[in-house]
């Protein structure tokens, strides 16, 4: 049995009628750019995310960079977030001119420990940017207290939660901004790349309009310098047929999740938790063991395909030296980092697959 990390030729194959219809129908009407496709994707995912404005451009990183120059960041300012996430999150700070500023993680959840956050808080310090890592939501209470107390504002990095909820609301609604990535592997993802920054304040997404189409406020006048950040409109046709399917999906996915959980209760791993009033995306299920890698190659000649997210965390990476971190500073990320390792989750995935990975696990522990 061949086991991939993640089938989307199963996702397309369910839905490929209602796609292709989609895709025709904005070819014939020639809105590659944006256009009505985009419009109402815009619309339908603000109401899923509950928000009044979403800003649909080309991909989560344009989003996050987006926020922060809506936010005004700039040089020799500071923007706290986590060091175990992908890199996108942190280029966001750097392409503005700042600093990232890290704080380590909590060990059950791989989110950004909420109560480490204010001991690192200066008078540099102009955001939050909280990750909803694996797609599980950020501890939100505790961070939004801590920005209010402080006067900052708080950015979601959802890219990989969309349709995590805490403690009954959707991610994405709580923050001043709120960015999330379409890539193909993520819960809903495009045909290549697409983003959207969500948002309750009307001249921020006014502006964020803006600056997604080169800063023009029409056609060769351009108010400031700007970006092409432009969602296309194949991209938005794709969405809009698969938000549809999204909850749907996300179910199946929790399936997939509590059979792992059931199957793997008593091997000695650490498997993803679910915090009281935190309800995963679960967009990947996520185990750690100190042998990791000797796991993960075993369960590849098996043919079991896994991934390891992140297997260096960022205040390690050569381009950020210069931000004088050192091995030790977040030991919790770092052992995160060591220790991690993604299973095959996909909504499609049968009982009968679950439990061939999970026997290959245990063989590996019991022999």
């Amino acid at each position: 049995m061949k086991i991939t990390c993640l089938n989307l030729s199963l996702q397309i194959a369910s839905i490929r009628q209602e796609l292709e219809k989609a895709i025709r129908k904005t070819i014939e009407r020639r809105s590659f750019c944006l256009g009505p496709d985009v419009t109402d994707f815009e619309q339908q995912f603000a109401r899923f995310c509950n928000v009044q404005y979403a800003v649909a451009v080309n991909s989560g990183t344009s989003a996050l960079h987006l926020a922060l120059r809506l936010l005004c960041i700039g040089p020799g300012d500071e923007v706290i977030t986590t060091p175990y996430t992908f890199a996108a999150t942190s280029w966001a700070i750097s392409y503005m001119g700042a600093r990232p500023v890290y704080v380590d993680i909590e060990d059950p959840t791989f989110n950004i420990d909420a109560a480490k956050v204010e001991k690192a808080i200066t008078p540099k310090t102009k955001a939050i940017l909280p990750v909803h890592l694996y797609g599980l939501p950020c501890e939100l209470s505790h961070l939004l207290k801590v920005a209010n107390a402080h006067s900052l504002p708080l950015v979601e990095d959802a890219a990989q939660a969309h349709g995590g909820i805490y403690h009954g609301s959707r991610v994405g609604s709580f923050g001043a901004l709120s960015c999330f990535s379409f890539h193909p592997t993520k819960n809903l993802g495009a045909f290549g790349e697409g983003g959207a920054l969500l948002t309750n304040d009307a001249a921020l997404a006014a502006r964020a309009r803006l600056l997604r189409e080169h800063g023009a406020s029409r056609r060769y006048h351009h108010n400031e310098i700007g970006y092409n950040y432009r969602m296309e409109g194949l991209q938005a046709a794709v969405l809009c047929v698969k938000l549809k399917y999204l909850m749907a999906w996300i179910r199946g996915r929790r399936r997939v999740a509590e059979l792992y959980s059931k199957m793997l209760a008593d091997v000695p791993l650490r498997l993803p938790i679910e915090p009281q009033g935190h309800r995963s995306a679960w967009h990947l299920y996520t185990i750690r063991h100190p042998k990791r890698d000797q796991l993960k190659k075993f369960l590849l000649q098996r043919g079991i395909e896994c991934s390891v997210h992140y297997p260096r965390p960022l205040h390690l990476q050569q381009c950020y030296t210069s931000l004088g971190y050192r091995v030790g500073d977040f030991p919790v990320a770092e052992r995160a980092s060591a220790e991690c390792l993604s299973l095959p989750i996909y909504p499609e995935l049968t009982r009968e697959q679950v439990e061939f990975v999970c026997t290959q696990i245990r063989r590996f522990f019991f022999g």
